[in-house]
């Protein structure tokens, strides 16, 4: 079985015909699997800081971080940035 048989579907883009802020991520996530670090990018730039954001939030679970707070807060400005930012480059284009 491959992975690209069970995607799940997005409800957004079969209701309003618009791509939403994840499109992308479950075939992002995939190019990952596979090694194509480019691709994964293009297709998702959010994937890169969202992976650092979650593997500081597993550090930091069983290793306490000085300014973990500060951390946290910066990552995930990060990652909503790139995403929203991405989102809406794509809506113009």
């Amino acid at each position: 079985m491959h992975l690209e048989d069970h995607m799940l579907p997005c409800m957004h883009k079969a209701v309003f015909g618009v791509d939403c802020p994840g499109c992308g991520m479950q075939r992002s996530a995939l190019l990952l699997l596979k090694g194509d670090f480019w691709g994964a990018f293009e297709m998702y730039p959010g994937i890169y800081p969202m992976i650092l954001l979650f593997s500081f939030l597993i550090l930091n679970h069983f290793v306490r971080v000085k300014y973990s707070n500060a951390v946290i807060i910066l990552l995930s400005g990060i990652t909503v940035g790139t995403i929203l930012i991405n989102y809406f480059i794509k809506l113009i284009f």
